[in-house]
């Protein structure tokens, strides 16, 4: 495969594998924000959250104050560890390679549903599949990924009002969200994936935070707080641990 036809495989994934790719000292295009701004730009994860909480208001026809504060810290932190997942998982269990997440490489621009997301496209991996084995490629994922971006992240989130356990529970979500859909949308990939996901979730500060397995039934063990977005009829997640 081409380093194009590795983009276009992982967008067959799925809306939230999806990357585009932008030159190497390009400036960024109308819309779109380098991704370490988000991360470490004071008021910039704040104002991200002040979006979806608009959103989520619009949505459930309230008004944006009548969302609490940690729900919106909590969904937003959710759907950007599960966009930066996403890719990585997907190019580790096509590939057999690592996607570079370091923050200076990538760039995002706010959308409905899935962020946009472009990488610097020398960071791109090569083309064909790679000899790593899966224990290596989840011990780099593990530092690369989950210890890079989603935990600045989550410091960031913390910071907002939401304990660590909720967001790590996120996280384990993400996850498994992210197998699930590797196995709807391409199922001859589902026992890398599942080894990769297992081998991550197996170690701190992910090992806690659910019980079983894609197998068995997953369900995590800390709450997203989603269901407090309605009084009357409370939204869960499939993996929700409110479910009994």
């Amino acid at each position: 495969m081409t380093h194009g036809a590795v983009l276009a495989e992982l967008a067959r994934l799925g809306p939230f594998f999806a990357l585009e790719a932008h030159p190497a000292g390009s400036a960024p295009q109308a819309g779109w924000r380098p991704l370490e701004e988000l991360l470490r730009q004071p008021g910039a994860l704040e104002a991200r959250v002040a979006a979806v909480r608009a959103a989520l208001a619009q949505a459930g026809g309230l008004q944006p104050g009548d969302v609490e504060p940690r729900v919106a810290v909590s969904l937003t932190q959710l759907g950007l560890a599960a966009r930066l997942i996403c890719p990585a998982l997907g190019v580790a269990v096509l590939t057999g390679r690592l996607l570079p997440v370091e923050p200076g490489l990538l760039r995002w621009r706010p959308g409905t549903g899935a962020i946009g997301l472009s990488l610097r496209a020398d960071a791109v991996p090569p083309a064909g599949s790679a000899a790593t084995s899966l224990a290596t490629l989840a011990d780099a994922l593990a530092d690369t990924v989950l210890g890079g971006p989603v935990r600045e992240l989550i410091e960031g989130s913390t910071k907002l009002g939401v304990s660590p356990q909720v967001l790590w529970g996120n996280v384990a979500s993400a996850l498994n969200g992210t197998r699930a859909l590797i196995d709807a949308a391409e199922p001859a990939l589902l026992g890398r994936t599942e080894e990769l996901v297992s081998r991550l979730l197996s170690r701190p500060p992910l090992q806690d935070t659910h019980q079983g397995s894609a197998a068995t039934g997953f369900r995590r063990r800390s709450c997203c707080l989603v269901y407090r977005l309605s009084p009357t009829q409370a939204p869960v997640c499939g993996d929700c641990v409110l479910v009994v």
